[in-house]
């Protein structure tokens, strides 16, 4: 959208809607703060206007809206307590404080009474109180009261808090209706949209769900209302589209109409076992993977599953980590014949992360800077605990695979190293067949104690990071306070066939494990000098990786991931034998190919395995068999007849070395 332009006759002060008459502004930055349009501003001030489809003016409508909802529950329950509603992606959601959960009936009854509010044209008025103002107009909603109380906690106060309190003052928003009346209010930092008919039609209620208060399964469960806005109607129902599609694609959903991997209840949330057909496509994952890095020079390692606390201690994960950790197991202890203890016990640690063990590789002897960089890798397993609220298939698991690497770098070797491994994280991910990509720059938070080191040696890495992701071309998007609490990092974002955006690869730069871990290398001069750590994690983990393809691919996998590559369906059975030599001939050049000699006919056995996304079905008759051909059929129903035998082995395993996705007769021309 092109930037409004403020009218050369406004008279100073002057509100936003003096300077910016054009519908489309909904809010002001004035000196690089988000504000009302009703603000009023002097000729000094930088004022810039905020669009409805901007970034900031998509979060502002969404959180009018959650306003709006919150308004309507307490129409229908007056009872209902306010928790908190920020705008979040995509959409917002509401926290209640209820006696019953919502039901699907309710949901209904709440959108009817959202449109009568949104009709009325209310206005949202920003109003400053003290503290002891807003817990007296506010002393009827308990969470409210707690959040005044939590001013200034940033990101302990709660999730999403920051929309409440997390401004400088304390503020209120009253809903005023075209008579003067305030009709509601809430705590809120604001900014807002004008008023309620700005909210329009875009917007719908999207589903209910369970929520800890603050996030914590300590804290009273909550009811949350999720919805989603947009500026017009069209683009809710584009939305909407969406939706259904990711609905179709969904890992969990396709994971069980493939076979591909289960979460068992013996084992226990979070913890997933792949079948055949999902072990397999993970062996070509991983295969390919270790693949390019041979080819890479990285060195592979293995590291075990456990370890002594000791260990995270002196990596600082037990200090700054433990809350992701795993409760420790009480080993080593003995005791003699009269009970008596002779020798402790010790805490051991299922490993969350595995850059510790590749420290103890790296110090396990003495180290040249003839040696560096030196590129360490390990699929390793590693164990995270979280909540079960936040489980989420594949995508969100207790226990992964990661596809680690650290590297060990002079300082002079920093900024090529780590342009290096941009490239190969870029080549690799083309590989598998994701293309579209923009780059995150994660930094520290100023003052958060999280992060530990030293603010220079901070400051020098974030700009290292920073002007190699600026020199890939790539976009580059700052995430403010996003850094591991070791390091800076550039995570590579992904959008899959459908336009979502995924975080894949990391690159972290630490200057923090060497020390504590008192890493050295001998440098040229003879003297010891310490080396600079770079973590990378290209995949994320299997797991996640796994999901991300199975959704980008909707299951339909290029032949060299499919898990069945080809099957041979004979017109009839006296043409199986025929077919069988053909499949054998395919099997010995590695390809994962079999016949159907089901009793199906053979329209159900197209069907099947159109159904199981297999990319290719050869298929013979007598023509066939007379003649040394087979016919090609694919996933979209083409067909190619009459490709020699020779031929057809040729194509398919091109198609099987060149990672080719198959869908269509033209894809294996």
């Amino acid at each position: 959208m092109t930037q409004p332009l403020v009218p050369s006759d406004v008279a100073y002060p002057a509100d936003g809607f003096a300077l910016f008459p054009d519908r489309s502004v909904v809010a002001l930055r004035v000196n690089g703060t988000l504000r009302d349009l009703a603000t009023v501003v002097t000729a000094e001030d930088t004022v810039e206007p905020v669009t409805i489809d901007s970034p900031d003016g998509l979060d502002i409508l969404r959180h009018s809206t959650a306003h709006v909802l919150a308004q309507a529950v307490q129409r229908i329950r007056p009872q209902a307590n306010l928790g908190i509603g920020p705008p979040i992606t995509d959409g917002f959601y509401y926290d209640f404080g209820v006696d019953e959960p919502f039901t699907p009936e309710d949901l209904k009854a709440i959108k009817k009474e959202m449109e009568r509010i949104v009709r009325e044209g209310q206005r949202f008025t920003r109003r400053v109180v003290t503290e002891g103002e807003a817990r007296a107009e506010l002393a009827d909603e308990p969470f409210k009261l707690e959040l005044i109380g939590l001013k200034g906690g940033g990101a302990d106060a709660a999730e999403g808090a920051s929309v409440e309190v997390g401004g400088a003052e304390l503020t209120i928003y009253d809903n005023v209706t075209r008579d003067g009346e305030t009709v509601w209010k809430d705590l809120c930092r604001g900014p807002h949209v004008p008023g309620t008919r700005m909210i329009g039609n875009g917007w719908d209620l999207t589903r209910i769900a369970g929520a800890y208060w603050r996030g914590s399964e300590k804290n009273p469960q909550l009811q949350r209302i999720y919805g989603t806005a947009w500026p017009t109607k069209d683009e809710l129902r584009a939305y909407q589209h969406r939706l259904e599609e990711a609905a179709r694609r969904d890992h969990r959903k396709l994971g069980a109409e493939l076979d591909l991997f289960s979460f068992p209840d013996e084992i226990g949330p979070g913890l997933a076992v792949f079948h055949p057909k999902g072990g397999i496509i993970r062996y070509e994952i991983e295969q390919y993977m270790r693949q390019r890095l041979l080819a890479a020079n990285y060195e592979m390692v293995n590291s075990p599953h456990i370890t002594k606390g000791d260990l995270f201690m002196t990596s600082g994960h037990l200090q700054w980590y433990a809350d992701g950790m795993y409760p420790p197991m009480e080993l080593d202890e003995v005791v003699d014949a009269e009970g008596h203890v002779t020798r402790q016990g010790q805490e051991y640690y299922l490993k969350p992360m595995n850059c510790p063990f590749h420290n103890l590789i790296f110090r396990s002897r003495g180290r040249s800077y003839r040696e560096l960089p030196l590129r360490l890798a390990e699929f390793g397993t590693v164990y995270r605990y979280e909540k079960s609220g936040t489980l989420a298939g594949l995508t969100r698991v207790r226990g992964m695979t990661q596809d680690d690497a650290h590297i060990y770098v002079t300082a002079d070797q920093v900024r090529d190293e780590l342009t290096r491994n941009l490239d190969f994280v870029l080549s690799v991910l083309r590989d598998y067949g994701l293309q579209d990509f923009y780059l995150e720059l994660s930094t520290k938070e100023e003052g958060n104690p999280k992060f530990i080191g030293d603010d220079a040696l901070w400051a020098e890495a974030t700009e290292t990071l920073r002007e190699v992701a600026e020199a890939s071309g790539l976009e580059l998007v700052p995430d403010p306070g996003g850094a591991a609490f070791y390091g800076p990092k550039i995570s590579v974002q992904a959008r899959d066939a459908i336009g979502r955006t995924w975080q894949m690869s990391t690159i972290q730069l630490d200057f923090n494990q060497p020390e504590r871990f008192e890493l050295e290398y001998t440098g040229p001069d003879g003297a010891k000098h310490r080396p600079v750590m770079i973590h990378r994690a290209l995949f994320g983990s299997i797991e996640r990786f796994f999901a991300i393809l199975l959704e980008h691919y909707a299951g339909a996998f290029p032949v060299w991931l499919s898990p069945t590559q080809v099957v041979a369906i004979p017109v009839a059975e006296e043409y199986g034998e025929y077919l069988d030599e053909i499949v054998a001939r395919l099997r010995a050049r590695g390809v994962r190919a079999a016949v159907d000699h089901s009793d199906d006919r053979m329209q159900k056995k197209i069907r099947t395995h159109t159904t199981q996304k297999v990319p290719i079905q050869l298929i013979a008759g007598e023509q066939d068999r007379s003649a040394g051909t087979v016919s090609f059929r694919f996933r979209d129903g083409s067909q190619t007849n009459g490709i020699p035998v020779d031929d057809a082995i040729e194509r398919i395993l091109t198609a099987i070395a060149d990672r080719t996705l198959v869908d269509t007769a033209e894809d294996l021309a």
